[in-house]
């Protein structure tokens, strides 16, 4: 953990000596057309070998009944057997994290009848998770107002609902502290359990340090460390149009603010948060459950020839009739064929 926290102040504390050093060219563009190139290949690359993975044998989870005889009830989606019902599926596991809700806990409880070992659904890591993602999801559309102009209704409608609150100048956006309170949330859920610290490594504790530290600096430049927006703007058009350009009035806050960000994208294809995608080519949660429909045989094997039981009986038949074991044909004289 210690390890992760220093790896992710060490890169802050880079960048406000880069901007110190006057470098504010590489910190504006250099980086980030650097942090998308190898995200970009990065992640796709890592799809292409997934998608390019064999999987000769359905492997699908399953939680409830798989098709079998019609009056039988399937359950749909928790054994899916067609193209609708693994849609189905990936639909409600995306969507919903339907599968968090099953990420038991164990525990042993004292009873009148002795000691009972009981299992309890993680409600709030579940809730934790949700929170994050869809707070995460509106912070990324809510920043697209700085790469399009103009400003989509949409984006603007957004805006609207996330500082519906309207608390302090400017309006405090809903989703940062919900960002913020949920990654803490998750932080302390892996220090707090005994088990789950045990197993857990720095890449764990990297990917919430770096998203605390994008949350926070985040926060801190809209609320404190003020900047020129139109300079921003004027900056990421640059970027978008391939037509860099460092405008003047843009303060360190920003750059670390996007140091932070570059950091996330360049981390993103080598660590746990391409689940995103890989989730979508999981041969557990994309395959059918259809093993009593269809016979799967593994494309790899190469031909085999099998022997007939004549064929079997003709290679042994001497060995055989030594044993005593019945034969359908008996042999012949000694020294005959």
């Amino acid at each position: 953990m210690a390890a992760a926290f220093l790896f992710v102040l060490g890169t802050g504390v880079l960048s406000l000596a880069l901007y110190a050093l006057g470098m504010t060219f590489f910190l504006g563009v250099v980086l980030p057309y650097a942090a998308v190139l190898v995200f970009a290949v990065g992640c796709i690359r890592r799809i292409v070998c997934w998608a390019a993975s064999p999987v000769p044998f359905p492997i699908a989870l399953t939680g409830g009944q798989q098709k079998s005889l019609p009056w039988i009830r399937q359950a749909e989606f928790e054994a899916p057997s067609s193209g609708l019902h693994i849609a189905g599926r990936l639909f409600l596991d995306i969507v919903l994290f339907r599968p968090l809700l099953r990420n038991s806990r164990a525990e042993t409880l004292d009873t009148p009848e002795g000691m009972r070992l009981v299992y309890w659904p993680s409600r709030w890591l579940w809730l934790f998770a949700i929170l994050f993602h869809y707070a995460l999801l509106v912070i990324l559309i809510r920043h697209l107002r700085f790469f399009i102009e103009p400003v989509p209704a949409c984006i603007r409608a957004l805006e609207f609902f996330d500082t519906l609150m309207r608390i302090g100048s400017p309006a405090a956006f809903l989703s940062g502290p919900i960002v913020v309170a949920a990654l803490f949330l998750l932080l302390l859920r892996r220090l707090y359990d005994p088990k789950l610290r045990y197993i857990s490594l720095a890449g764990d504790y990297f990917p919430l340090f770096l998203l605390l530290a994008v949350a926070l600096s985040g926060i801190f430049l809209r609320y404190w460390g003020r900047t020129d927006i139109a300079s921003v703007k004027a900056l990421t058009m640059g970027l978008v149009t391939f037509s860099p350009a460092v405008p003047a009035g843009i303060g360190a806050a920003f750059y670390l603010h996007t140091t932070f960000v570059a950091a996330l994208l360049i981390c993103f294809p080598f660590s746990k948060l391409m689940h995103a995608a890989g989730v979508l080519l999981s041969p557990t949660r994309n395959t059918a459950a259809n093993s009593r429909e269809f016979r799967h045989t593994n494309p790899w094997n190469g031909p085999t020839r099998y022997r007939t039981y004549a064929e079997y009986e003709d290679e042994f038949r001497g060995a055989m009739a030594e044993a005593g074991l019945p034969l359908e044909k008996e042999p012949g004289p000694a020294g005959a064929e």
